[in-house]
């Protein structure tokens, strides 16, 4: 029974002609050839992603650490620590957010890749703008990151007297 659907949707002038556009090699080649780029900035981003989630898990545990202690309990050195960290905290959860929309625009733009081969359509420029937005979401991204790193490296500041 799904035999005798799968023939007869092949003999649909629909199927007929995707089985057609999609059974050239070379034009798959291409397609993977052209894909390459993407797919390599979706790794790196996955890359950056995974040390700015280790960053923000020590951030995390860091001020779970001090919000344990009783307000009271708690000195002027790690009230001022818990403020330093909750920037810092901040500023990275903008780091992973714009990362993210960066790996599912580069996501998409693999996909549109994929299906620009097999349809009449012309998606290139979809395809450029969304590779454009996923740059842009990539180094606003990173540029979460720069200053979180900044404001690390400065440390918890006394404050001035």
């Amino acid at each position: 029974m799904p035999l005798e659907l799968f023939a007869a949707a092949l003999h649909t002038p629909f199927a007929a002609d995707i089985l057609e556009r999609t059974a050239s090699t070379p034009r798959v080649q291409q397609v993977v050839q052209l894909s390459l780029a993407p797919a390599f900035l979706l790794s790196a981003i996955g890359a950056i992603m995974n040390v700015i989630m280790s960053r923000m898990i020590w951030i995390a545990q860091r001020v779970e650490n001090i919000e344990e202690k009783m307000e009271a309990q708690r000195t002027a050195k790690q009230a001022r620590e818990l403020v330093w960290l909750m920037r810092r905290r901040k500023l990275m959860q903008g780091a992973i957010m714009f990362s993210t929309a960066a790996a599912v625009m580069i996501s998409l733009v693999i996909g549109l890749l994929f299906i620009s081969a097999y349809i009449y359509a012309q998606i290139g420029t979809v395809i450029a703008l969304l590779w454009v937005l996923t740059m842009v979401l990539l180094v606003t991204g990173l540029g979460f990151f720069l200053l979180e790193t900044r404001l690390a490296a400065r440390g918890a500041q006394m404050p001035k007297e």
